[in-house]
């Protein structure tokens, strides 16, 4: 039996998106790019090592029968809007799981496809109970460390930062003097911030 995963950050909608007041999308640009993040508890900066996302797949379907948007939805909401997997890797790992016959999808009246997990799934969850439970684990303490009062204040002052950075560079998108200077001082911020991490 296995245990109800909250989330990234301890219960299902711990933040919320954007429950900060921040754009999430501007966060996942701040981490590189949509999907990734760099650092952090996950192994090799990634949010999932290879074949991870399987299990993960895998225990959602366990809890309940979901089509595929709803798996990609419930992942960012489990981490507040900070890490969303692309369609281009959920349905792949569907049709996977599919063959594997750990699972099973169904056509609605709608058209949609809704995915089940089957008795050999559960055997294979069950099977594998441990690396579950290590994604997991590492997933609640990226959780832990992205929504704590220390990044909180991260994320706003990088907030304030794009609202001044955005605001004022669309209100003088012809005054390429300014913009250059803005762009001084944001290559002065990046590397002095590169500097204080790394002493």
């Amino acid at each position: 039996m296995f245990r109800t995963y909250g989330g990234c950050g301890g219960g299902h909608h711990a933040a919320g998106r954007g429950g900060w007041g921040f754009d999430p999308n501007l966060i996942m640009g701040f981490w590189g790019t949509q999907g990734t993040r760099r650092g952090g508890p996950f192994r090799g900066g990634r949010v999932f090592e290879q074949g991870d996302l399987k299990y993960v797949i895998l225990q959602m379907l366990d809890e309940k029968p979901r089509h595929g948007y709803e798996i990609i939805k419930e992942l960012e909401d489990r981490c507040a809007g900070a890490y969303s997997p692309s369609p281009g890797t959920v349905y792949p790992t569907l049709t996977m799981l599919e063959d594997l016959g750990y699972a099973t999808a169904r056509t609605e009246e709608s058209g949609k496809k809704i995915y089940e997990i089957t008795a050999e799934g559960k055997a294979f969850l069950g099977e594998n109970k441990g690396t579950v439970d290590d994604i997991f684990d590492r997933i609640a303490e990226f959780g832990s460390s992205f929504l704590g009062d220390a990044m909180k204040e991260v994320h706003m002052a990088f907030k304030k930062v794009a609202v001044a950075t955005y605001s004022n560079a669309s209100r003088n998108p012809r005054d390429t003097e300014k913009l250059r200077g803005l762009r001084e001082v944001l290559d002065r911020a990046a590397k002095d911030i590169e500097e204080l991490m790394k002493k």
